[in-house]
């Protein structure tokens, strides 16, 4: 077991290099068997609403001062990301899920639903499910609920009023996997890369 944690040695470097077909071999093997685990079981496809935001900055804040436009920005996203997450807004989706696929609340926070925001301009509603139509429906009856709840929180003075929300993106969302085919070959080929540098290191060839 010494050899294992042993200084690596010129030698060892040799045997890498002159070993340059195997690693050919090894990675063509993994990105097969990446791809192959990637049409057998496919990740989930995802649909991306999107809500343009606009906090309109030079009408809350007429004067030019950056410590008030950063806790602005940093208060009002944090009010309307509790809001894209609140039962009120998921109830939404529950609605059609009742429906059709009896998807729980916890199981849209944990599985089905991510939310990437800037904080300001585009925010993205992404959903994901093995049923494409189903995960367009997602992601654009989120984004729509979500426009709405923060529009009443507005009128009722609980977000400021220079806050400006539009869906700009619910129909006829893009979709794709969740996980692309490329990252499945990427992840084959690193690991059997991998595999192929401990097989000509700690694979000692048989003396003839």
């Amino acid at each position: 077991m010494n050899f294992i944690f042993s200084s690596p040695s010129l030698d060892d470097l040799i045997r890498l290099l002159k070993a340059w077909r195997f690693w050919v071999l090894g990675a063509l093997i993994g990105a097969l068997i990446g791809a192959a685990v990637y049409y057998v079981a496919p990740p989930p496809y995802r649909a991306r609403a999107t809500v343009n935001v606009d906090f309109n900055l030079e009408e809350a804040f007429p004067t030019d001062n950056d410590r008030q436009y950063f806790y602005y920005l940093e208060r009002e996203t944090r009010k309307m990301v509790e809001i894209a997450w609140s039962d009120e807004v998921l109830n939404s989706l529950l609605i059609f899920s009742a429906e059709q696929l009896h998807f729980s609340l916890n199981e849209l926070r944990d599985e089905k639903l991510n939310l990437a925001q800037p904080m300001e301009a585009g925010w993205h509603f992404y959903a994901d499910d093995s049923n494409p139509q189903v995960a367009q429906t997602l992601a654009s009856v989120w984004a729509t609920a979500f426009v709405e709840k923060v529009q009443t929180e507005i009128e009722a003075g609980n977000i400021n009023e220079f806050v400006r929300l539009e869906v700009t993106q619910s129909e006829s969302l893009p979709v794709e996997r969740s996980i692309p085919l490329s990252s499945f070959l990427l992840a084959g080929s690193s690991v059997f890369l991998l595999l192929a540098v401990f097989a000509v290191l700690f694979v000692k060839p048989k003396q003839k």
